[in-house]
């Protein structure tokens, strides 16, 4: 799911890293304070959980679990999946800093779409309907995410056409592991700490 250095073209590269500065911007100002220590736990989830890669023919798949990320902070998710990514670039190569924005904007952006559209649903009803609100957007979260780094190798060349397929269908095995692991999260946090899924006064949705 990170793209390497040097595999995308110099436009993608800018424009991801253009975008990438704008939701930082939006998450920072989405930030409330009582929040701060969730995306710290969401930011070291992912760091932790993508770090683990599963070898599928030519590639690899991995966790992200930016969907439970976009569900608890909003537009928050953008600044605390960037860390994740920058730390996994020093410090393990992962990615690179170039494409750094690309990756951000493709991680986070689905998160953010998925906080969107499906925190709403996960905050009512009872923690089941939560918790099957909440797979559906995990599952969707990285299949957006799936599509967006598709759509960036195909964007660079059509030689990255089949690259770009190959990603999309080796990961829907984990479409459905973060759409079971979100599910899970969802309803032991409204269970336990249900305020996570209300929107605070900083806005952390708008």
């Amino acid at each position: 799911m990170h793209i390497v250095d040097g595999a995308l073209s110099n436009p993608v590269v800018i424009g991801g890293a253009v975008a990438a500065v704008g939701g930082i911007a939006m998450g920072l100002r989405n930030l409330p304070l009582e929040r701060i220590p969730a995306a710290g736990v969401l930011s070291a989830s992912f760091f932790v959980a993508s770090l683990i890669h599963v070898p599928i023919g030519p590639s690899s798949v991995h966790l992200i679990l930016n969907g439970l990320a976009g569900l608890v902070l909003g537009w928050a998710a953008f600044p605390a999946l960037f860390v994740g990514l920058l730390l996994q670039a020093v410090f393990f190569g992962f990615g690179g800093l170039t494409v750094l924005g690309v990756n951000a904007v493709n991680i986070a952006l689905p998160a953010v779409l998925v906080g969107l559209a499906f925190r709403p649903m996960v905050a009512r009803g009872s923690p089941m309907q939560g918790a099957i609100w909440g797979g559906i957007g995990g599952g969707l979260a990285i299949a957006a995410t799936t599509l967006a780094v598709a759509l960036s190798l195909a964007l660079t060349g059509d030689e990255f056409l089949l690259a770009a397929k190959l990603v999309f269908f080796a990961h829907i095995p984990v479409m459905v592991i973060e759409a079971l692991l979100t599910g899970a999260a969802v309803m032991l946090a409204r269970r336990v700490k249900p305020e996570l899924f209300i929107n605070t006064p900083a806005g952390g949705l708008s």
